[in-house]
């Protein structure tokens, strides 16, 4: 069968470029080069009559650059990651009567890759979902990605950067013996997509497969058209099945096992199968947590499993007091890595399982990362006392065993002075997600605190009192104290989330403050009169009455507000600059606060935020004295009954968007 140009195109673009390898690196050519040269007038024939032309043609490519440092991205669309299920009836349960995709898993780094008027402008890692890293200078060194196509419409496509079986196999067989072996394809992608120097990516044999559209093609009303259209973009082609029907329970182990043979034959790295609405109108209609969107599912693979030996449970303090168990077994070897340690979570784990020293125990690494104890084949002699310790093993004070609502039973060692306790709550807000104070290693922090001079965060920022005796410190010298002084004093100017974070209130991480940050525009002040005035965070999104009671909780202790308070006269929070700033002149909504229910065709919600903030409005999340603006879409919930009873003026999309001037 006669190859399609856009086919022909990526054939011609590998074997050129394998040509190019055999000559230049190997100094082995296979063919002659009157063969190569009329394959390359080929190639270029029809990379400009079709408008494709792949990042790593032979016709461009003539050399690979360096970067010295990613820059970070904002995602306008977060890229988050699917709701995990392991059974197929879970599976025939979330088709319901839709009609579904089921797709390759692949197991790589997502990446999104951004066109505009036909040539690609940006690639990014997913990162964090919300933040991701620039990487674009890479793509030169990746199969599979198309640098300019036929397409003059904004184009965002995410999938996946992984590196074949076979291609890891041979990178780690040409290693030398001395050399650290990468553990799987996996993480070697992921640290290749991140490289400074692209001409050592490309030594990785990456490969670019999309599986999804974000923005573009809108003519396309479901996710297989999209993906189909791709292909004659230039695209790869990331293997899909469409239901025709109801889903039945054969039919689903049917398609996965046919999915995973596929995989398999065609060498690709896939570690389960993703199963999404096909429909693009309907799949929006089902919205989103903060983790990840709810028109698809991924289902798992159950993992291999190894036979060892749990030799002993070790109990370590963390920063909240709770004490952690990890099992120590026997060595196995897991997808080439040696495994004998993996974390037991907590007592009701433990009890689940009746784990005791000696017991023949199945392990396996979840995820082909994370090493996790599946079962106990030697049930039947369990006794709890005999595994918990009584004191903690740091301090030697008692232990206690705390029962959380759920029933969930945890070690906890009480002693707010316990060394390895304070340890892991400095090492937190030091963190990169937290203070980001670069040279506070855990070594150095404990080496700090028991010289006595670290007692408080406040501490941190006093160090240069014993300047004379750190720079005599092992490991540290004048221009390791200057670098470390530097980033302690860059630390002071930071941001409402990393402050918030910081702090260690249970359950804010980096997508609750963003949350808070945005409710109460980056001020701590607004959200220290919140919490004085009883605010209900549950009306926040995704936020829960436990992260609610957490709040509230961690600032009903003392210790805890002058921590804040003492904290907030050595730093300087950083506000981000103010869309007003940017917004149109006569914007009616400059300095307004502007609430959105319902469904608002044609944004969706993230959209429709995006445009509030550029008319220099704020994008609030519930509606309360302080909006000015409710605008009212489809299928509006109770935040309308409120906004009548406060007086809010309420909008129709169509009258939002006239008044925006985008109608």
């Amino acid at each position: 069968m006669e190859q399609k140009p856009y086919e022909r195109i990526a054939a011609l673009t590998a074997q050129l470029n394998r040509y190019r390898h055999e000559y230049y690196n190997l100094n082995a050519p296979t063919v002659a080069d009157e063969v190569y040269d009329r394959l390359f007038d080929e190639l270029k024939a029809l990379e400009d009559t079709t408008g494709i032309r792949m990042a790593n043609s032979p016709t461009q490519t003539v050399g690979y650059p360096a970067v010295s440092a990613l820059q970070k991205t904002t995602h306008k669309i977060p890229l988050l990651s699917l709701e995990k299920v392991k059974r197929v009836e879970d599976v025939v349960s979330f088709a319901g009567d839709n009609q579904v995709m089921l797709m390759l898993k692949l197991d790589g780094l997502t990446v999104k890759l951004t066109y505009e008027n036909g040539t690609l402008t940006e690639a990014a890692t997913r990162g964090d979902g919300s933040e991701g890293e620039v990487v674009t200078h890479n793509v030169r060194g990746i199969t599979g990605i198309p640098e300019t196509i036929p397409y003059r419409d904004r184009l965002v496509v995410t999938g996946e950067a992984f590196i074949r079986p076979s291609d890891f196999q041979a990178i780690v067989a040409a290693l030398p013996e001395s050399e650290e072996k990468p553990k799987n394809g996996r993480n070697l992608a992921a640290g290749s997509i991140r490289l400074l120097n692209s001409a050592v990516s490309k030594d990785r044999r990456l490969t670019f497969m999309p599986f999804s559209v974000l923005e573009g093609l809108e003519q396309y009303g479901t996710k297989s058209q999209k993906l189909s259209c791709l292909r004659m973009l230039g695209f790869q082609f990331c293997k899909y099945m469409v239901s025709k029907s109801t889903l039945k329970l054969e039919e689903v182990d049917a398609a996965i096992k046919a999915l995973r043979k596929y995989a398999e034959s065609c060498d690709v790295p896939i570690d389960g199968i993703v199963i999404s609405y096909n429909d693009v109108a309907f799949s929006k209609t089902r919205g989103r947590t903060g983790h990840h969107f709810k028109d698809g599912v991924a289902f798992k693979f159950e993992p291999d499993l190894f036979e060892t030996v749990l030799r002993e449970i070790e109990w370590t303090p963390t920063r909240s007091g709770e004490i952690a168990p990890v099992a120590v077994f026997d060595t196995v070897e897991i997808d080439g890595c040696q495994v004998s340690r993996a974390s037991l979570h907590n007592l009701s784990f433990i009890e689940g399982l009746e784990l005791m020293p000696e017991n023949r125990v199945l392990v396996s690494k979840r995820n082909q990362i994370i090493p996790h104890i599946e079962e106990n084949l030697d049930r039947g002699a369990f006794d709890l006392g005999c595994v918990i310790p009584g004191q903690c093993p740091c301090c030697g004070e008692p232990t206690r065993i705390h029962v959380s609502p759920d029933g969930t039973k945890a070690l906890f060692c009480d002693n707010a002075a316990c060394e390895t306790r304070r340890l892991r709550q400095f090492a937190h807000f030091v963190g990169d997600k937290a203070m980001d104070i670069a040279g506070l290693s855990e070594t150095t922090l404990e080496k700090l605190i028991g010289r006595g001079w670290l007692h408080s965060y406040m501490d941190i920022y006093r160090l240069d009192q014993h300047r004379s005796e750190i720079v005599q410190m092992d490991g540290f010298g004048e221009k390791s104290w200057q670098n470390l002084w530097a980033a302690i004093q860059a630390s002071r100017n930071t941001t409402f989330e990393r402050y918030l974070i910081a702090m260690d209130i249970p359950m804010i991480g980096n997508t609750a403050s963003r949350t808070l940050a945005r409710e109460f525009h980056s001020s701590l002040e607004e959200f220290e009169d919140a919490i004085l005035s009883g605010y209900d965070f549950t009306t926040l999104p995704d936020f829960g009455k436990t992260l609610n009671d957490n709040i509230y909780a961690w600032f009903k202790v003392e210790d805890n507000w002058y921590i804040w308070e003492e904290l907030r006269t050595l730093v300087s929070i950083q506000v981000p600059e103010s869309a007003a700033a940017s917004a149109p002149k006569d914007s009616p909504f400059a300095g307004s606060t502007i609430v959105v229910t319902g469904k608002v065709e044609p944004y969706t919600r993230d959209e429709i935020n995006a445009l509030i903030e550029s008319l220099g409005a704020h994008a609030g999340s519930s509606v309360s004295k302080k909006t000015n603006y409710l605008v009212c879409g489809e299928n509006a919930g109770s935040k309308l009954d409120k906004a009548r009873a406060l007086g809010v003026r309420v909008l129709s999309p169509a009258e939002f968007y006239r008044m925006a001037g985008v109608a």
